[in-house]
């Protein structure tokens, strides 16, 4: 069970606080069930979610620790561009993605439509709406959650991440620089 102030990640609506867990009066419903009451970090939502449901998705964030492994890992990521035959096989992949509600997941989809944005801007072509749709979705969920896990604001996610690649990619040259010696 969870505790009042706990950060969680709650289905699409990404990183929320606990705000109170209790009963509340809602016509049809068990005077008597309880109820986590959230509150969206970075929007203005509140939420009612059943402490004893199984049908909704809702887990810890995840801590400092790996969320600092997974930027880690961004630059050993290969991330294909993505083209469905049709349109609704398009959104079936990226909806599998965000609903994984799994970080590396969301960096691989983000990756993926961003290879997309490239090809499309190298061949003089048009960004797809809904690929632009769902890469904001991806990286919202996925900046906020790292943002929360890191204690940083979610618009310093992505220099945060930028910086870091940077920093692991001169620790890796300076690494075979003493090798080759």
């Amino acid at each position: 069970m969870y505790e009042i102030g706990d950060l969680v990640f709650y289905e699409s609506t990404g990183v929320c606080r606990i705000d109170d867990i209790s009963t509340q009066d809602i016509t049809g419903l068990d005077k008597d069930q309880l109820f986590y009451i959230l509150h969206s970090v970075y929007g203005d939502c509140k939420i009612w979610v059943p402490v004893e449901s199984t049908q909704l998705y809702m887990r810890r964030i995840i801590t400092k620790e790996r969320a600092l492994r997974l930027i880690d890992m961004i630059p050993n990521i290969q991330a294909e561009a993505f083209h469905g035959s049709r349109m609704r096989e398009l959104v079936e992949h990226y909806e599998d993605s965000l609903n994984s509600h799994n970080c590396r997941e969301l960096i691989e989809m983000t990756m993926s439509i961003y290879a997309k944005k490239q090809e499309a801007e190298d061949q003089n072509k048009k960004f797809g709406a809904i690929d632009k749709r769902f890469m904001k979705q991806a990286e919202d969920l996925l900046f906020g959650e790292l943002a929360a896990a890191l204690e940083i604001p979610k618009e310093d996610v992505q220099n945060f991440i930028a910086d870091r690649i940077v920093k692991i990619d001169v620790r890796m040259l300076d690494k075979r620089k003493k090798e080759d010696q």
